[in-house]
């Protein structure tokens, strides 16, 4: 196949931080520095809409704790659930859900859902930023396997994959690769409990080999600012590919010490990179 395939009531701010806190602790749940940072602009400025992209072997739950964080806030959120068929498809896929939304939007997308948004928010022009978490941004005529295999360090290829067929009319099947079991916390989400990885691994959303081999069209980078955040303990992209590529982007860039789904693991650091990217548009 392939070798080596591889983050409301009027107070002064003082006051109202302390009652938002004194709130949030009443109702157990978690304060986090995004919120403790609460800004009165935030309800003063209409606030884009945030739609988030999920890759392969994850599913739109990954995004949970950047959606609480953001719905607390005031944003719109959208998780969209990415067909992980192949790349020109899924694109348009989700270039539909965007055209269905009036208003700026931000667009985030972690590992192969960052491909898919490169090519997803081209003549799209209410998509005013967007956001990799160790995404794929791909240059105009670029595979996912040109990427992930330009630098070693990816624990993913053939030893750690097993293959779904996919029925097609006609008696033709794509593969779809997922990630065994053996393999999937070190290789995906070393920074996460055994038991969480576990539950993913079981529940993982398998791709087609197509997606790893489709070509890119005209990158929205090009046009559109960009944030990348960095995983620099990813198994999955190699570091230096992912500074590789949000340098070539021109992207505002964030490192964090996290596995490749630093989402999960360092939710307030990819808050933090939302927003962001959020106050640049408003």
């Amino acid at each position: 196949m392939f070798r080596n395939i591889r983050h409301h009531m009027t107070f002064g701010r003082g006051v109202a931080a302390t009652f938002a806190a004194i709130v949030t602790l009443g109702l157990g749940l978690s304060v986090t520095a995004a919120d403790a940072a609460f800004d009165g602009r935030d309800q003063q400025k209409p606030k884009p809409t945030i739609v988030f992209v999920h890759g392969g072997w994850a599913d739109s739950s990954g995004w949970n704790d950047e959606i609480t964080r953001l719905e607390r806030r005031g944003y719109a959120v959208i998780a969209p659930a990415n067909p992980l068929r192949e790349l020109a498809s899924d694109a348009a896929y989700i270039r539909s859900v965007l055209q269905t939304i009036s208003g700026p939007i931000v667009l985030v997308g972690h590992s192969y859902g960052g491909a898919v948004i490169t090519n997803a928010a081209v003549g799209v022009p209410n998509v005013k930023a967007l956001v990799y978490i160790a995404g794929f941004a791909p240059d105009r005529g670029e595979s996912l396997l040109q990427l992930v295999t330009m630098n070693p360090g990816t624990l993913i290829g053939p030893a750690t994959l097993d293959t779904r067929p996919y029925p097609l009319a006609g008696g033709w099947y794509w593969n779809r690769p997922v990630l065994k079991k053996s393999a999937f916390h070190e290789a995906f989400a070393a920074d996460l409990p055994l038991k969480i990885t576990d539950q993913m691994q079981a529940t993982q959303r398998p791709f087609s080999n197509e997606a790893f081999v489709s070509l890119s069209g005209e990158p929205a980078w090009r046009t559109i600012p960009s944030w990348y955040q960095v995983s620099t303990q990813d198994n999955a992209i190699p570091p230096v590919t992912q500074r590789f590529m949000a340098q070539r982007a021109h992207a505002i860039v964030a490192e964090v010490r996290a596995s490749h789904v630093a989402m999960m693991s360092q939710p307030d650091e990819t808050t933090r990179l939302i927003l962001n990217a959020a106050d640049s548009i408003r």
